[in-house]
């Protein structure tokens, strides 16, 4: 990822010393320690030691070293890395009344301009807003079953197009994920194939990663940068956020004006956006508020299931034994003549642990969106000074020895109760994030991801792919950005008999 040149580096180095000489000129004594983390060089700081690629392992091993909160500085900007449960949840959860805002992330939130999005909305009235009518509208499992026909029908039409075509499973995976958020968000029932919606959310979302990916531009370090002409060497990515914004902009708007026409046309059916648009006069600010309240729901459910899913798919290749036990549950629980619905989910306790797993082993958002602290505080004897960032690692919290026993295997027994012992820690409470920061869509996550997951196991078998007589193993690794996704693997989906067939090929219909 473009940066700077390095024929800039000594210009922008003298230029922030003198900003830094003045911070420090009228710098008041810290009331105590910061943290402790990597040495820091006068006047810079730790900005040699950002990384670029895959933070969380970066992350990672400093808190081997210097333990479960550590510190970072570059240029008068504090950041806090949490590498625990117990130090997010004593900050984000039970300190969340200063520890709710957003850091100010000039490429992704200004210059592109998902500042107005909820995840990067920062603490106040209209973020109350957003979450408010979110949750009352899917804010729980009872809430959300009003959704569950749409999410069965998009998901036997993905059993469909999996088995015509299983060599495009991440396509397909694609597809349906923004069939359902699409169909739910806006009432748009999405094409067979190249929806111009779910290509543009696609696009959309590829370019929200990179630009909030941790330590990929300068000048979410370093703002004033933004204010540098684009025909400035190395400030190409003025123009990738101008090519962006344009993107959002249309992101925002064309589903949006798709389901006022409905509405205006008396066709509308049943959406987030037609139930909080029928029958009501809005404001122009009202009408923004609920436009981009849609698209952070539309935004927030089109990638990160497609990542989860696609991960249970590489799961299943890699651990055929789980599978099995799956598929074991699923027939002697549902049997073979019909395919799994919501309605046998708590009949199916293995399945739900499956899905646990899932959320575990692969992390989609693996630092998270940073938090940022709107108070200075004091914890465990460490200086945290107002506005620093937080970014809770959450990969490393759900991969961490000392409470997942061997995080590299994908174990849903993990979650079950074995043998006496208590089942480990549940990774919902962990991999939506924390305080009131907490995703307001985890429950349309959740069910996308278990619907998913048991209607496909229930009429495929998944395994290693042979090519030329030679099996093929997966390699498990993932993608840097703000949002993980496994990298792309073969595999072999096949029917698991002739009555499996029968059901994938039943008729669907709204």
């Amino acid at each position: 990822m473009l940066i700077f040149t390095h024929v800039t580096w000594l210009d922008l180095c003298l230029a922030s010393a003198g900003v830094y000489l003045v911070m420090q000129a009228f710098s008041k004594k810290n009331p105590a320690p910061y943290p402790p983390g990597p040495s820091r060089w006068p006047l810079i700081g730790n900005i040699a030691d950002i990384p670029h690629n895959k933070a969380w392992l970066t992350f990672a091993r400093w808190g081997k070293k210097y333990g479960d909160i550590l510190h970072v500085e570059v240029l008068g900007r504090h950041i806090i890395v949490l590498n625990s449960v117990k130090a997010a949840i004593e900050l984000l959860d039970t300190k969340s009344s200063i520890y709710s805002d957003r850091p100010v992330l000039t490429m992704g939130g200004e210059l592109v301009g998902w500042k107005y999005a909820l995840g990067f909305l920062s603490y106040g009235d209209r973020f109350r807003y957003y979450r408010k009518t979110i949750h009352r509208i899917m804010g729980s499992r009872a809430a959300m079953s009003v959704y569950e026909p749409i999410e069965e029908i998009e998901t036997r039409r993905f059993l469909k197009r999996v088995f015509a075509k299983p060599e495009q499973l991440q396509t397909h995976i694609r597809h349906t994920a923004g069939a359902i958020i699409l169909r739910i968000s806006y009432g748009y029932e999405v094409q067979d194939d190249n929806d111009p919606f779910v290509d543009l959310a696609d696009r959309a979302m590829r370019q929200l990663s990179q630009s909030n990916d941790t330590g990929a531009f300068m000048v979410n370090i370093m703002p004033w940068l933004a204010n540098v002409p684009e025909w400035f060497p190395g400030a190409g990515f003025k123009r990738l956020a101008r090519e962006w914004r344009q993107t959002l902009k249309e992101t925002v708007d064309a589903p949006y004006t798709f389901a006022k026409d409905q509405i205006a046309a008396g066709i509308a059916p049943l959406s987030f956006t037609s139930n909080l648009l029928k029958g009501h006069t809005l404001s122009a600010e009202e009408d923004h508020m609920v436009k981009w309240s849609a698209l952070s729901l539309y935004t927030g459910g089109a990638d990160t299931t497609v990542s989860t899913i696609y991960s249970i798919f590489l799961a299943m290749t890699l651990f055929p034994d789980v599978q099995k036990k799956a598929q074991a549950e699923i027939d002697a629980v549902v049997g073979t003549d019909r395919l799994p619905s919501f309605a046998d989910r708590d009949s199916l306790p293995y399945i739900e642990a499956l899905v646990k797993e899932s959320l575990r082993w692969h992390v989609v958002v693996p630092t998270a969106i940073a938090h940022c602290v709107s108070e200075d505080d004091i914890y465990d004897g460490y200086y945290i000074p107002k506005g620093s960032m937080i970014i809770p690692n959450i990969w490393f919290m759900l991969n961490d020895p000392q409470t997942y026993a061997n995080p590299s295997q994908f174990n849903p027994e993990r979650f079950l109760d074995n043998d006496g012992r208590d089942p480990e820690r549940e990774p919902r409470t962990i991999c939506f994030g924390f305080g009131r920061r907490i995703c307001p869509g985890l429950h349309l996550a959740d069910a996308s991801i278990w619907i998913s997951t048991v209607m496909s196991l229930a009429v495929f078998d998944i395994s290693k792919i042979v090519e030329n007589g030679v099996e093929h193993t997966p390699e498990i690794d993932s993608s840097s950005g703000a949002i993980s996704h496994p990298k792309p693997f073969k595999c072999s989906i096949k029917p698991r008999s002739a009555k499996a067939i029968a059901l994938i090929e039943q008729d669907v219909g709204y």
